[in-house]
């Protein structure tokens, strides 16, 4: 049997999965990272910390199984996106820490591109919304704030890359300086439409072209990794950035299909195959998974704040031990008694777009116990991921006929019924929860020829339990209008 590696580089830990021809998960290896937060709205990782972490993890998950590098038909990286490094290329030490895609500091750069009046064509161009939230910013960034940064960047002495090509940079000691469509089309210099680093874009923003990698499909051979790094060379086959190897991971392949992952962020993805449809309700336009030369697109909504709003329950409100008791507290009440919580404790993303957004709780009475703040935090997630639901299905002039989920916070039962209560279609959570490195080992397998084609995967795929609605229309939009008035009410702006 041939097993495929996948390296899931996440926003908080590291983990590293093998996987047999079926799909199914062999073993796995995980480690946490630091979080570095240097000022209010600024969030860094250490570079080296996460190489580390992922290169230990590979190297824990192959001993755990007992295999050999040389078992491996090729390995796929997945990974946090628009989380930014710059790095030295002839000693590969990064000149600053990673600037985390949550990282809110080029708010000041963005407003300055607005008043240029190049909001629109960015938008044109990318199919992103400007903001903080894209790698683009991050990099200017960088090049200003480090001394010497932007001189040696001139003398092209420096790289560029979100996580997947610094990782693909230390597996190969410097010989790929790579990435795909789909992270390259996180950065705000990529023109989505053309399919290249955007000559125009790079002026805007004041990037070099020098620091720029290359850029190829997602199911690709990009070379091996040196032999030293896992005991002996393996091919690197496949690289996404991680929700749309969930997506891929999901097997929606068919536009028209919709995941969601509820991770520290929600990311809903709705496959709109070789159409690049462009949003007139606050969502962005992404490349998706490419496999071969056609390129193909998503809409995407992201929530900043998903999952980790139940952090924030276990280590700032003190409500909960660990995460997993979030579900029994909310069930302890048969619902919010009016409260509501707005966990925008990063600003508030698709579909409402305000940067400047802090968390609030709304609703709160002499009765109101953290039984009904735990039950408005899970039902925050489900609130804003049915926001994305709604503009989605208007901008995709079709009906979405269920909802595939994934992501850790997935496995939380009243969530996902309450999601299914809100959207009125059924939500489907997988036998195999960990989609976003299946997609990165699925990538990779049909990058060596190991899979037939994507109608094979489409085949694996088994769902564990079905959500169905149980409750009305009716009931659902009132409970959606609730989540609205308390968005319009903290931040003064409805959806936009």
């Amino acid at each position: 049997m041939t097993y495929l590696l996948a390296l899931d580089q996440g926003t908080s830990s590291s983990r590293s999965m093998v996987f047999d021809e079926a799909g199914a998960i062999v073993a796995v290896a995980q480690r946490e990272f630091r979080q570095l937060f240097p000022q209010p709205g600024w969030i860094e990782h250490d570079p080296m910390e996460i190489w580390h972490s992922q290169v230990d993890t590979c190297r824990e998950v192959l001993a755990k199984t007992g295999l050999k590098a040389d078992a491996l038909g090729a390995l796929g990286i997945t990974n946090q996106r628009e989380t930014t490094v710059v790095w030295d290329r002839a000693t590969g030490e990064p000149v600053y820490n990673a600037i985390v895609w949550q990282d809110r500091r080029t708010e000041a750069l963005c407003e300055d591109l607005r008043a240029r009046g190049l909001a629109g064509a960015i938008h044109a161009k990318t199919g992103l919304v400007l903001d903080p939230y894209f790698s683009g910013t991050k990099l200017r960034w960088i090049l200003d704030a480090v001394p010497g940064a932007r001189a040696r960047a001139m003398r092209g002495e420096l790289a560029f890359g979100t996580i997947d090509t610094w990782l693909a940079w230390k597996m190969t000691g410097g010989r790929l300086h790579v990435s795909d469509v789909t992270n390259a089309s996180r950065t705000m210099l990529w023109n989505l439409h053309e399919g290249c680093w955007d000559a125009q874009l790079l002026d805007w923003l004041g990037i070099p072209a020098s620091l720029l990698p290359s850029v190829h499909p997602s199911s690709h051979v990009y070379g091996e990794t040196d032999a030293e790094v896992l005991g002996s060379p393996v091919i690197i086959g496949g690289i996404a950035g991680d929700q749309q190897a969930a997506l891929f991971g999901q097997t929606c392949f068919t536009p028209g299909m919709a995941k969601n992952t509820y991770g520290t962020g929600c990311f809903l993805l709705l496959n709109t195959g070789e159409q690049c449809a462009q949003s007139q309700h606050g969502l962005i336009s992404t490349a998706a998974c490419q496999v071969g030369a056609q390129p193909a697109y998503a809409l995407e909504g992201s929530v900043f704040i998903g999952g980790a709003v139940v952090q924030w329950l276990r280590d700032g409100l003190g409500a909960i031990g660990h995460a997993g008791e979030a579900e029994g507290l909310a069930a302890s009440v048969p619902d919010s008694g009016g409260v509501v919580f707005v966990p925008s404790f990063t600003g508030l993303g698709a579909p409402y777009w305000v940067p400047s957004a802090k968390g609030a709780i709304l609703g709160l009475s002499r009765g109101s116990t953290v039984g009904h703040i735990a039950r408005a935090a899970l039902e925050a997630i489900a609130f804003q991921s049915a926001a994305l639901l709604g503009a989605m299905t208007r901008d995709a002039q079709a009906p979405i006929t269920e909802l595939r989920v994934d992501g850790g916070a997935c496995a939380n039962n009243l969530l996902l019924q309450f999601q299914a209560d809100l959207l009125g279609i059924p939500v489907v959570r997988p036998k195999v929860i960990e989609t976003t490195a299946l997609g990165a080992a699925y990538l990779a397998g049909l990058a060596i020829g190991q899979y037939r084609g994507v109608e094979e995967l489409a085949s694996h795929w088994r769902a564990e339990r079905t959500f169905l609605p149980t409750i009305g229309r009716d009931q659902a939009a009132s409970l959606m209008q609730q989540w609205e008035v308390a968005v319009r009410r903290f931040t003064g702006n409805g959806e936009g």
